[in-house]
């Protein structure tokens, strides 16, 4: 009987399909992420390994699962926390779950701009405390998305589901990519580099993934060029930004404020500036928690896992042992 290792208990218990097919599912049975040392024991003699972005997986648990492990399936489109180069070393699959979060994490995006742009937590806040006492004319007063300019840095899937949700409030749309895209500017986007961009906008949203040339993309001097008035959100990844320099610009009246999905160092603690000053929103990373995404991206890992299992290819391979290294 194959083993298969799932590193999260998900919304539904899909893994009972695994059984039914005459496959051993172990779950990690705790809420808080297993260590490292907890996810190689818990890996020893997996066939497959179900992983989600918190699971740092290298080439020791890949080792401690043994030579039987064929693949590695992420339950989510990042990837950067599974080490590429050692699972080709030793030839097993590794797939991700690309396109199935974009609209659900779209949705994250921008009800985070609204929240900050419209000061929403403030306003919670202000009636729990008991401070409502009446209307005034600058009673937590915040800035207006329509028509105003928006920089959506990344027009991947999940930028472009962003964009065409700014779209509906009438906001100029500027984009970076490598190079203009024509369906972006049959939209009427304007592609723009990155400086003018930041320049320009009212409000900034991060859709890029994390790598090496955009780890600190938006650091002290991309926050010096943006307007005083700006507000920045980032649903891609935390180490896109310098969090000190961002708390800084925030607090020293660079920008306006700031949303924050995902946060360097993450989990973010209540101790942290970031999390103090009013004009940042944090959240724990919960850009694709919508129940049908969640079900849909354990059941395409699930099913990548059945399909090697069953000597088929699986879908959105990020490596392919078959071919590499031969």
């Amino acid at each position: 009987m194959q083993k298969v290792f799932i590193s999260r208990e998900w919304p539904s218990n899909y893994h009972e399909l695994l059984q039914d097919r005459g496959v051993e599912a172990s779950v990690w049975p705790e809420y808080d992420v297993p260590t490292h040392a907890e996810f190689c024991d818990a890996s020893r003699g997996a066939a497959a390994i179900v992983s989600t972005i918190e699971d740092p997986i290298d080439g020791a648990v890949m080792d401690a699962a043994g030579r039987g492990l064929r693949i590695i399936a992420q339950a989510g489109v990042g990837f950067d926390n599974i080490d590429i180069e050692a699972a080709r070393q030793r030839k097993v699959w590794v797939t991700n779950a690309p396109g199935v979060l974009d609209e659900c994490t779209a949705d994250l995006a921008f009800a985070l701009l609204m929240a900050v742009a419209r000061r929403l937590p403030e306003a919670v806040d202000y009636v729990r405390e008991d401070k409502w006492s009446g209307w005034h004319p600058s009673l937590l007063a915040g800035a207006e998305l329509h028509g105003a300019t928006i920089g959506v840095v990344g027009l991947g899937r999940i930028g472009a589901a962003f964009a065409r949700r700014c779209e509906g409030f009438g906001m100029r749309i500027l984009y970076t990519a490598r190079s203009a895209k024509p369906e972006a500017e049959a939209r009427g986007y304007e592609h723009a580099p990155l400086e003018r961009l930041l320049a320009e906008s009212d409000f900034v949203s991060l859709h890029v993934p994390l790598t090496p040339e955009t780890r600190g993309l938006i650091g002290e001097r991309e926050l010096e060029i943006m307007k005083p008035t700006a507000i920045l959100v980032n649903t891609a990844r935390g180490a896109v930004v310098d969090t000190d320099a961002l708390v800084r610009a925030v607090s020293d009246k660079q920008i306006a404020g700031a949303g924050l999905d995902v946060t360097d160092p993450e989990p973010m603690r209540a101790t942290h500036p970031a999390v103090g000053d009013p004009r940042i929103v944090v959240l724990p990373h919960i850009g694709s928690a919508g129940l049908a995404t969640r079900r849909k991206m354990y059941e395409l890992a699930l099913q990548n896992v059945m399909r090697v299992f069953d000597g088929q290819n699986p879908l959105h391979a990020l490596v392919t042992p078959q071919t590499e290294g031969q």
